[in-house]
């Protein structure tokens, strides 16, 4: 374990992770709870979005101004994100700021208002959120591809909810979240930078103090079903997503699947850029990712493209899908690594890339997992594992969501029957 890196239980249950970079002139705080959108019920779709917005809103003792002006007074940025497993509050700041920086963090989390006029006020800034999501086809594409490979579940629902859902929802109704899912057992508080472990311990003692102790609620499994999603629409370009089921974080070929989806599509030499985009010039934009949960994972290619290009576009695409179960050159699997590696270790640089990940890694895994470790599972990684993992996502039931002037494009069925022939 690398000595920099300290962890606490308090007796109230909070987990307290720092990691001390000494060379640094800055800290990252954040607090991280285990609470997304897979945890919402249908009826409160966006819920959690809708209360992060809140929590800077107001305090019993700060206005909303208050909280950034004491922020950016001394330099500071604060901000937070919603996704689907997690939601976090973060801040980063000069070194001896930091109790600033742990005490907003507590006051927000423990003791924001909930002022009727701001959340009114919110509610139409999350609206016009919404509205500007719905606006951009190379956004909401991805919500439709969520909801056609999880439909009537917690897992395929948007993060931003509905313009009909936010719109009814109440004070109460975020109290009563808050309460059942922001506890003890249910957050971590993360500290990365120019710091003493101790010393943020006493700190988080002090401010998150009045968090309530409870138990976390696990979320309602994932059931992938896969399907097909398709929306005429007057656009320049089509909009198209094909994905499979993948893995979860704790898969022993987690890191195979990242690699895979990196020689497919994860930059300018991957297959699908050189292929689709030098080569043919069918796209602007195509990539792959592979996105992991705590049960399981999605397997993902976008491509934009004109409505004509769509002809050539589905068949080169399944072309490359079925050769990468066949054939991988060695060094295409060593760039690939040497890319994964880089990144892994250039975001090991910044405060706040450290903060988020030891807290994430306790969260996922139970434990942390250090830069060492990660390298020698990348490096471990082997041709027959990348079509071992090739071979399982590829022959799972696909999803197709499709958005633009699509009529070219072809059904899942045949897409289907494509991959399989």
């Amino acid at each position: 374990m690398n000595e920099a890196v300290n962890i606490t239980r308090l007796p109230s249950g909070m987990l307290i992770v720092t990691e001390r970079m000494d060379r640094v002139e800055t800290i990252s705080l954040g607090a991280y709870v285990n609470v997304g959108t897979r945890c919402e019920a249908a009826q409160e779709n966006g819920i959690s979005h809708f209360l992060e917005h809140m929590a800077f809103k107001g305090t019993k003792t700060r206005s909303a101004l208050d909280i950034a002006e004491a922020v950016e007074n001394v330099g500071g940025h604060i901000n937070a994100y919603t996704a689907r497993e997690v939601t976090a509050y973060y801040i980063k700041l000069l070194k001896n700021d930091k109790e600033l920086g742990v005490d907003i963090l507590g006051d927000i989390l423990t003791h924001s208002t909930f002022d009727p006029n701001e959340l009114e006020r919110e509610r139409g800034v999350i609206l016009q959120e919404i509205g500007q999501a719905n606006d951009t086809p190379d956004d909401i594409i991805f919500d439709y591809f969520q909801s056609t490979a999880y439909p009537n579940q917690p897992m395929g629902r948007p993060t931003l909810g509905s313009e009909e859902l936010v719109r009814t929802m109440t004070r109460d109704h975020l109290l009563q979240h808050m309460h059942r899912h922001y506890s003890t057992n249910n957050t971590i508080f993360a500290a990365a930078g120019n710091l003493e472990h101790q010393h943020i311990v006493s700190l988080v003692e002090k401010y998150f103090k009045d968090v309530p102790q409870g138990q976390a609620i696990p979320p309602e499994p994932a059931n992938y079903q896969g399907g097909e999603f398709r929306k005429e629409k007057e656009l320049d370009q089509a909009h198209i997503i094909l994905g499979f089921p993948s893995i979860n974080y704790n898969h022993p070929l987690y890191y195979a699947a990242i690699l895979l989806s990196i020689i497919l599509g994860g930059g300018m030499s991957s297959r699908l850029f050189q292929e689709v985009r030098e080569k043919h010039g069918l796209v602007y934009s195509i990539y792959a990712y592979n996105s992991a949960h705590q049960d399981d994972g999605l397997f993902g290619i976008y491509a934009g493209t004109g409505e004509e290009q769509t002809k050539e576009l589905m068949p080169i695409l399944v072309q490359e899908l079925k050769k990468i179960q066949q054939f991988i050159k060695p060094e295409e699997l060593q760039r690939t690594k040497a890319q994964l590696k880089s990144s892994l270790l250039m975001s090991m640089e910044s405060t706040a890339s450290r903060c988020e990940q030891i807290a994430r890694h306790l969260q996922i895994y139970g434990r942390l997992v250090s830069a060492q470790e990660m390298v020698e599972r990348i490096d471990a990684v082997e041709i027959n594992d990348l079509y071992q993992i090739a071979s399982q996502i590829f022959h799972g039931k696909p999803t197709l969501a499709t958005l633009g002037p699509i009529r070219h494009v072809p059904s899942l069925a045949d897409i289907t029957e494509s991959l399989n022939a």
